[in-house]
């Protein structure tokens, strides 16, 4: 076996394995040491002698300092370091990077469903809403009828999907923080793979009010089904009630047709679960290469997951495009740091056992994989938890915590319209509203998993692809996927997560 490392940095003393399963004990490593221990796959090798005190180092940053000494050829590992602390927040250098503009990317398209408020939307859905988690079993037993019975009538439409979620009552609705589930269940109603139809089922006495989930007159009285009205006589009158007033916005949905927009008008979400070492060596470069191409084509793309970039906070605030977004990061650094110190942990609360045996040693090193996703372009944007795109073009900070389901949820309402989501252990991930691009960093993961992963990114390891290659394989799988000539594994198969909204606010 050809023993195959990957270095991020010229700067860097450590490498990891590339090789599929691991490299033994014994392996002559290129223009390095013997390896002293068998190493698995993603895992980092010394290249260097490292006293005690040293710092390791990789991308070109110290992800840890050595608790004792790691002769050359050793397995580094979490527990063999000792991790830095966080970076503070004060002295940051604020909107220094001024980046030579890239050309515009011109000439591409996809078929698309232009919506009344200037928005597309990929997909053309009905999305009911709720208030509250009480109506979610009658509304499961309403959209199975209207899956069964509506939907073979109007085949323009593409699915029905139930905004159900686990607020609404039981809550301290006027606390702070309250603002982040409630704003976040106002703009998924709105996003543009659902037409502009917005349909709301309630129950009556829960404490999310309709008025409180939607501004006065963002739907007329008679597209909103309350269960606890008089009228309803019995399970069947609600439920027939719910397929009526589905009945006519589905008849409007179907009128509409695709059309010919610009790849300007996607709204792309970048996220990474189920990470490992290979996240930042293979697939989140080639996300963050095509982030560029997407902002050169004028398309809007956002990054996330606050715990998974803190450690390269000084990274962001540099590329801000105006310091009052490198201040508008640091708030929102600030406000995580504050929400995790009140449940006494800090970022390193993040990292999960399959990082770990994926070769991430600390939140340190899985933050510098992570921020790859956003390419190079300036930040352009800072969006809170739960807030809305509204006008805003170019690469786009949207703050959220990085829990998969949380991040989708929160991307969700801010209002894109395609989802790409990078993975090294593997996961099933998928949303209703939205197609899921996955893209696997391994090419084990994508043998394995063949029909739920969409790009093998794993290819650059191998030799077999460029990270340009690869960026430009998505690029273009986004165009055919937007334009509905391609569906990802994840809606073939039908998976699709729970949406879980972000409340920092007090249950009561």
């Amino acid at each position: 076996m050809t023993p195959v490392l990957i270095r991020m940095h010229e700067r860097d003393n450590v490498a990891i394995v590339g090789n599929d399963g691991c490299l033994p004990a014994g392996t002559v490593l290129p223009g390095g040491p013997t390896l002293r221990e068998k190493v698995p796959q993603a895992h980092k090798v010394a290249l260097i002698d490292l006293p005690a005190g040293a710092d390791v180092r990789r991308y070109g940053v110290n992800i840890g300092t050595a608790k004792a000494p790691i002769a050359a050829g050793s397995w580094v590992h979490e527990r063999l370091l000792d991790m830095p602390a966080a970076r503070s927040l004060d002295g940051l250098p604020m909107a220094t990077l001024k980046a030579a503009p890239q050309p515009p990317l011109e000439g591409h398209s996809f078929m698309g469903y232009r919506n009344a408020d200037g928005s597309v939307g990929t997909r053309n859905l009905l999305a009911i809403s709720t208030t509250v988690q009480c109506v979610a079993g009658v509304l499961d037993v309403a959209l199975q009828r209207i899956r069964s019975e509506l939907l073979p009538k109007y085949p323009n439409v593409d699915g029905v999907v139930g905004i159900e979620h686990a607020y609404g009552c039981g809550v301290a609705i006027e606390a702070p923080g309250a603002e982040i589930p409630i704003r976040t269940l106002r703009h998924i109603a709105m996003n543009p793979n659902f037409g502009g139809e917005i349909m709301l089922v309630s129950l009556g006495c829960e404490k999310l009010q309709p008025d409180r989930l939607l501004p006065p007159g963002t739907i007329p009285l008679s597209t909103g089904v309350r269960l606890q009205d008089e009228q309803h006589v019995g399970l069947m009158s609600m439920i027939d009630h719910i397929l009526a007033t589905a009945d006519s916005h589905l008849q409007r949905l179907n009128a509409r047709r695709r059309e010919s927009v610009p790849a300007s008008e996607l709204v792309v979400g970048v996220q990474c679960g189920g990470s490992d070492a290979f996240s930042g060596a293979t697939a989140n470069p080639a996300v963050g290469f095509c982030t560029d191409l997407l902002v050169r084509a004028g398309a809007t793309v956002m990054f996330s997951e606050n715990t998974e970039v803190r450690d390269g906070i000084a990274q962001l605030t540099t590329r801000a495009a105006t310091p009052e977004v490198a201040e508008a990061l640091i708030r929102e650094m600030a406000w995580t740091d504050a929400y995790l110190a009140r449940g006494g942990v800090d970022r390193s609360a993040n990292t999960t056992p399959g990082n770990k045996a994926g070769g991430l040693s600390n939140i340190v090193e899985k933050a510098m994989g992570s921020i790859v996703k956003s390419g190079s372009a300036p930040i352009a944007g800072v969006l809170a938890p739960g807030e809305k795109l509204g006008n805003s073009k170019g690469l786009i900070y949207a703050a959220t915590p990085a829990s998969d389901f949380i991040c989708g949820t929160l991307q969700l309402a801010a209002g894109m319209n395609l989802h790409v989501f990078t993975t090294g252990r593997g996961t099933p991930y998928g949303l209703e509203a939205v197609p899921v691009i996955k893209v696997a960093t391994r090419s084990d993961l994508a043998r394995r998993w063949h029909d739920l992963m969409d790009v093998n990114a794993g290819r650059i390891a191998d030799g077999q692809a460029s990270i340009e290659d690869v960026g430009w394989e998505l690029f273009h799988l986004m165009l055919d996927v937007a334009s509905g000539r391609r569906k990802t594994f994840a809606e073939q198969w039908k998976l699709h997560n729970a949406l879980v909204l972000f409340n920092p606010a007090p249950v009561t």
